[in-house]
């Protein structure tokens, strides 16, 4: 960091999901995120992969995404929350991620984790209930071959050869336990935007889990947490209800059928179990001064999913957490280039 005052990285992440089944728009419109993110200031752009369709789309192939965003743009680091890691090669991912680090200048973030759609995995033929310990030996893998290691056989080593990702490599978690094994691997950090199975906010919940991985950090580098939050702005509620309500009511059912919600949850409740933050700016910003985890997160990633917004309304949600939302907070975008190292923020 070279400013006197510490600064929280501002993020979004979209789950690239659209209406009406015409995924060459939902594409194109979620690279139009990217774009307009860009061009705010955001300072990472995050795709979330799915196997599944969820909802209207869902991303299947985040690495070919990532390389026509980083196309597009100049300066917004690119990044999945997360890649599924069981259900790829790691040879074959590092390889990818290092072609679009490389084709990006430097601005490649990693976040993997385990998944939870256990018809992802009988679809690709991996063991769903081995899925943490393939994340364990797909992680290793992966990490060796993003330091350059040899991978696979004796010799090799994969090009382009990667450059910097000691402190660019994020893990998912859902648990203390987790958090503490991401801290030992020297991994960042990432926590959900909603607390499943658990029935006290999400906040409450996961405070302890980001703790939990600070105390066991031992690294030299300063450890990085990235905080998920659904941050919907608008010109008032009713008008970010509109947008977002009958969404949120519709997942949190479904989520209620896997047994992550209770059943029977009305809208209020569906917002409260994804710790939704929607609203006018200020609202927003009062509710998220009282958020737990916020004071030690460096990332802060919004996102609007469950929710599909109109095109227009998420562009006007990006501008708002962009010029009113993260301001608020202590957030200023940063002059940068495509060639930008990463770096080591501090808390919100």
């Amino acid at each position: 960091m070279t400013d006197e005052t510490p600064r929280f990285r501002l993020g979004f992440l979209t789950h690239v999901q659209g209406r009406g089944g015409d995924l060459a728009r939902t594409y194109r419109d979620a690279q139009e995120l990217f774009v307009a993110a860009d061009e705010l200031g955001f300072d990472v752009g995050w795709v979330a992969q799915h196997h599944v369709t969820r909802g209207g789309g869902g991303l299947s192939s985040p690495w070919p995404f990532l390389a026509h965003a980083a196309a597009r743009t100049t300066r917004i680091r690119l990044g999945t929350v997360i890649t599924i890691l069981p259900l790829e090669d790691p040879v074959r991912l590092a390889e990818d991620v290092a072609t679009v680090d490389l084709l990006s200048g430097g601005r490649v973030e990693i976040g993997v984790g385990s998944g939870a759609a256990a018809a992802e995995y009988a679809a690709l033929g991996k063991d769903f209930d081995r899925r943490r310990e393939l994340t364990s030996e797909n992680l290793h893998v992966l990490r060796t071959a993003l330091a350059n290691g040899e991978v696979g056989a004796a010799g090799f080593r994969i090009q382009p050869a990667a450059g910097g990702f000691g402190d660019r490599i994020w893990q998912g978690v859902f648990s203390g336990s987790g958090a503490q094994y991401a801290a030992a691997g020297g991994s960042n950090l990432l926590l959900n935007r909603a607390a499943y199975g658990f029935d006290a906010p999400t906040d409450e919940v996961q405070r302890p889990w980001a703790d939990a991985f600070l105390a066991a950090w031992d690294r030299p580098r300063r450890p990085r947490i990235g905080l998920s939050r659904f941050v919907f702005p608008a010109k008032d509620k009713r008008t970010a209800l509109r947008q977002i309500g009958d969404d949120v009511h519709r997942a949190a059912l479904r989520m209620a059928e896997s047994g992550s919600f209770p059943r029977g949850l009305d809208r209020e409740e569906a917002l409260r179990r994804f710790h939704s933050f929607h609203g006018a700016p200020e609202e927003i910003v009062t509710a998220l001064r009282r958020e737990q985890v916020l004071p030690v997160a460096t990332d802060l990633i919004t996102q609007f999913n469950p929710a599909v917004p109109d095109h227009d309304a998420a562009i006007r949600a990006l501008e708002l957490i962009a010029t009113e939302v993260a301001p608020a907070l202590g957030w200023k975008p940063r002059a940068a280039t495509a060639a930008e190292p990463a770096t080591e923020p501090a808390g919100v």
